[in-house]
């Protein structure tokens, strides 16, 4: 298999049994070696008092995004460390679009940065995250 169908294998089967990003109306848009992209829609049962996207959600968007980019070389990854920083608010009906992509590998364990945009490109969250292979789990199983 090349490395873009082992990255849309390895998607595929995580999809299939991923039902938070389904129950929040995710959308896995593109997949690629340590690359991927998730979309979400803000939907009124997401908003927090401010009348904003609860940040809970971006970050849910921010890891699942994560979670596609590196589980796609085709070895089961967890999260080891995320941090999510804020730039702007998400309003309701925004359609948000996570983009993680790969910045280093290095032995067991990686590097993402994910960059989170509304429909009109402005920036609304950047989140890192560190991941850690646990080769003998298969995609889809326990760690």
């Amino acid at each position: 298999m090349t490395p873009e169908e082992i990255a849309r294998a390895s998607a595929d089967r995580m999809w299939e049994l991923d039902a938070v990003s389904v129950a929040q109306g995710m959308e896995l848009t593109s997949v690629g070696p340590g690359d991927a992209c998730v979309t979400m829609r803000v939907l009124p049962t997401m908003l927090n008092a401010h009348k904003m996207c609860h940040g809970g959600h971006i970050f849910t968007l921010a890891d699942t995004a994560f979670a596609y980019a590196c589980n796609s070389h085709g070895v089961s990854t967890v999260a080891q460390h995320c941090s999510i920083t804020y730039l702007a608010p998400a309003r309701l009906n925004d359609l948000l679009t996570a983009h993680a992509r790969e910045v280093q590998v290095a032995g067991r364990t990686g590097v993402y940065d994910v960059s989170i945009a509304n429909q009109n490109g402005l920036a609304i969250a950047e989140f890192r995250g560190l991941s850690r292979a646990v080769p003998k789990a298969p995609i889809g199983g326990a760690p």
